[in-house]
Order: structure tokens, then sequence, then C-alpha cells
């Protein structure tokens, strides 16, 4: 059974009138997953992150900064894409705790698999900034807490997100224990994740032309990306579910489509089952167009399901 780590918090982060990271996205996300075929579905509400568990891969300063900026009414501005609204913190706390909540279900055995559907995303917010929309780095959060809390020795990070998590590759580049994996359009902000990048041989970047669609994507994943995953042979995978590769998203220009998404998915899964037991935990990062974000999170959680 696959379960859903959710927290209504993470609907009330408001960047304001007009922004591309809208509550509205996850509304669509999750009632994308109301569908009868999800009835199967085991939900569960997101704990908060502990302020040790967020400590591992932020400064104090940082998480001191996060939670002490929402403001009790209108909006702050940490930098020129990221804001906060009363109850930003709250829903980066939930946000964060859930992957955590969903790495302890995974290794317990509870649950073989989790997809966390929280907001605000993650993959761009480094150890002492907030950025890109990005508050706390949550696959990064649940990554140190597997390394830290259960001991593992390999934990892999793939991320499908159009934009590259820099935010991700700064907190492990020179982390053995966690290998991280991405492709991304380039050139595209944040303008990291160059092919050279290579930390401590545990950084595989694979950037993709504006312009590029499904077969440059499978062949970059099934060629370049899965043989170097699979010869890690990773004991947790993990996942940054970025949905704005997608061929309507307006931030950016690849050409994917939904059936794509379900394509990654399944090699994840396969490549899970092969290593580490069938146990997979996947976190929301973007997605911007709302009806190819619903379509494709389905289509995400569908091949999750098996």
């Amino acid at each position: 059974m696959l379960r859903l780590y959710t927290h209504a918090s993470c609907l009330r982060h408001d960047p304001g009138p007009g922004h591309a990271e809208s509550p509205l996205r996850l509304k669509a996300v999750l009632q994308a997953l109301d569908a009868d075929r999800f009835a199967a579905l085991d939900r569960v509400e997101a704990p908060r992150a502990t302020r040790e568990q967020l400590l591992r891969v932020h400064d104090a300063a940082h998480v001191d900064r996060v939670l002490g900026s929402a403001p009790l009414e209108d909006r702050v501005q940490l930098d020129p894409d990221t804001w906060m609204s009363p109850g930003s913190d709250e829903a980066a706390l939930r946000a964060a705790g859930a992957t955590c909540a969903a790495v302890d279900a995974v290794l317990a055995g509870q649950a073989p698999r989790a997809f966390c559907a929280v907001r605000p995303p993650g993959h761009h917010a480094t150890p002492g900034e907030a950025m890109g929309f990005c508050l706390f780095n949550s696959i990064a959060v649940a990554a140190a807490h597997a390394v830290a809390a259960h001991g593992l020795q390999r934990v892999l990070i793939a991320d499908f997100d159009v934009h590259h998590g820099n935010g991700t590759q700064d907190i492990f580049e020179r982390e053995p224990r966690v290998m991280f994996v991405s492709s991304h359009q380039s050139p595209l902000y944040p303008e990291t994740g160059f092919a050279h990048e290579h930390g401590v041989g545990n950084v595989i970047n694979a950037p993709l032309p504006g312009g590029a669609g499904s077969m440059e994507f499978r062949e970059t994943w099934h060629h370049e990306l899965l043989p170097r995953m699979h010869a890690f042979k990773p004991q947790l995978v993990l996942v940054s579910a970025g949905f704005d590769a997608h061929r309507d998203d307006p931030l950016a220009d690849l050409r994917l489509g939904t059936e794509d998404y379900a394509w990654i998915t399944h090699q994840l899964v396969e490549l899970a089952h092969a290593h580490a037991g069938g146990r997979l935990v996947s976190s929301l990062e973007g997605g911007y167009d709302l009806r190819a974000l619903a379509a494709s999170a389905a289509a995400h959680v569908e091949a999750l399901l098996y």
C-alpha cells in the first residue's frame, strides 16, 4: 500500500497573487488523487520536522530566519522569487516533516513507498539560503535523516524537476553516502548543474537543452543515469518529483508528456526493487500548469502503486 503524506497547512502558504507557486498547485494534485483509482492510498497527516532534523542540512541561522520570518499579516520577501505569508513556517515544517515520516515508515516496513504531496517545494534551498520558491530542502532533510537516524550508507536522490536542484547538490556534494542524480533544462534557473560537476563522485548531472522532449529525456535516463544509479545499489530511493518539464509548463521549455512521468517512475520503482527492497519516498517539487501538474502527479502516484 502506498502512503500519502500531506497537511492542510501546506495549502495556507501563499506567496501572493500571480505567483507561480500557488496553493492551487497542491489543490490540483490532491483533487487528482481523490479519483476512485487512488482509493487504496493510506492517507497520513504530515508531522512537523524537528529542529534536529532541519539542522542536519541547514545552518541554525537559516532555520531561525525561516521560522522567525512568517508575518502575522501580509507577506515578506526572502529573495526575488521567494515569499512568506502567515502560516508559511508551518507549511515548511510539515513539508520537511512529511519526508522524514515517510522515510521512517518505509524503513520500518509500514509501507513500501510513499508520496509527499506538500509545498513549498524544497530542492533549491541551500544550507543557508531560501531561494527559488523553497524554504527548507525537504528531500535533503529526508536523506540526512535516513543516514543519521537509520544508519544507511547508500541513499539515492533522483531529481527530474526541470530546474536543477542546486540546494540538494550543495548539501551533499561532499557526502559519499548520498548520491544526487538530476536531469534538468540548461541553461535555466538557477544556472547550475553542469555535467562536469561530480562532487566526490556522488553527483551526476544530465543537462538537457530547451526543446528536448520524450526521446532525449528517456535516452538520458536509460543510457546515462540509471546505469550509474544501479551501480550505486541504493538502500533507499528518494525522488524530487517536479513536473515542470511538461510541454505545457509556463516556466521552462522541455517537452515531456504525462506518459514520460509514468515511465521514469516505473524505472525508479524497478531500481528500488532491485536494490532497496522496493523502498522509495517521493516528494512534490515543481509543476506550474495546473492541468499538466494534476495529470502528471496522478501518473506518478499510479506508477508508485505497483
